[in-house]
């Protein structure tokens, strides 16, 4: 949050009643439609279901029932991937789902929604009045320079500088690539403000280029995997197909072992845990995240407060 507006990292599963919860923008206590007036733009770090089931929450029940200060709300995400992904293990490929457009980026994903809940917009244009659904919104492909898509199954995360791609009179938006293969594109995102400057890992594993992106940044948001958690499902010895989903599990996530040193060489002042996996564990799990770290370690809790700059 900037001032009295926020910008949303994701949009999984209960997001719409946190955000009521939070209490976000100037005008909660009185605006009976909820939070969404405060809302600035959404960002989606990847396109998997736990990161963007909720979207139509957010569009629907939310921006589309309430009221917003930006004129269009910009909802940015990644790309369609453009081919699909390697076949996990031996056998014949299955057939793919939609074959016509198996791999939809955020743009076309969003353009979908609006096209499977068309009955419920037209019965609120036709009946309420309210403004078509592109009056509101508009969706974005982040756009990744194109040398960096060339090989989306044999180099998914290859080495780039961050860029910039989305700039308002409160935040200034920044992304590169993250390892979270097989899934591409897989984004993080840095927003810099007059405040201070706050990096989202989104879901990877350790990469160079989330240390670039979060050089110097004060707070750090970063997932994290308990590896004891992979190795109480796929006990050794195992097989090559539990072998490869056991790599999978810890390659495309961060261990907990790993994390410290990551915040450490970006030289962040704060790192704070979040997409903690399992989600069951006691807090005393994640406390070796703060090995070889020696700023602020905060294992993240639904409606923490963290503040940036001043507010810090």
């Amino acid at each position: 949050m900037v001032g009295d507006r926020y910008y949303l990292v994701d949009a999984g599963h209960g997001v719409m009643r946190r955000l009521r919860g939070a209490e976000l923008g100037p005008n909660f206590a009185t605006d009976l439609d909820g939070p969404l007036d405060a809302l600035g733009g959404i960002f989606l770090t990847h396109l998997h279901s736990d990161h963007v089931v909720d979207l139509n929450n957010i569009l629907t029940e939310g921006i589309y029932n309430g009221l917003q200060h930006v004129e269009k709300i910009p909802v940015y995400g990644p790309g369609n991937r453009g081919v699909l992904p390697p076949l996990f293990g031996e056998g014949p490929a299955p057939e793919p789902v939609a074959p016509g457009n198996p791999t939809p980026g955020t743009r076309e994903m969003t353009d979908l929604l609006v096209q499977a809940f068309a009955t419920d917009f037209n019965d609120r244009l036709f009946d309420n009045r309210k403004p078509a659904p592109d009056a509101l919104w508009e969706a974005f492909d982040v756009p990744v320079p194109a040398q960096y898509l060339a090989d989306p199954n044999g180099n998914p995360c290859p080495d780039m500088e961050p860029f910039t791609f989305f700039e308002d009179d409160r935040v200034r938006v920044s992304a590169t690539l993250v390892d979270h293969a097989p899934v591409f594109p897989a984004l993080a995102y840095r927003f810099d403000s007059d405040d201070g400057s706050i990096v989202f890992s989104g879901d990877t594993g350790p990469t160079p280029n989330l240390v670039k992106l979060a050089r110097g940044a004060d707070v750090l948001v970063h997932e994290v995997i308990d590896p004891a958690w992979p190795e109480s499902l796929f006990s050794e010895p195992r097989t090559d197909a539990q072998e490869g989903l056991y790599q999978h599990l810890v390659q495309s996530h961060t261990l907990i072992e790993d994390l410290g040193p990551i915040a450490q060489e970006a030289g962040v002042e704060t790192l704070v845990l979040s997409h903690m996996v399992p989600g069951n564990r006691p807090d005393s799990t994640w406390e070796g995240c703060g090995a070889g770290f020696d700023g602020r370690l905060v294992i993240g809790h639904d409606l923490d407060v963290i503040g940036v700059g001043d507010a810090a």
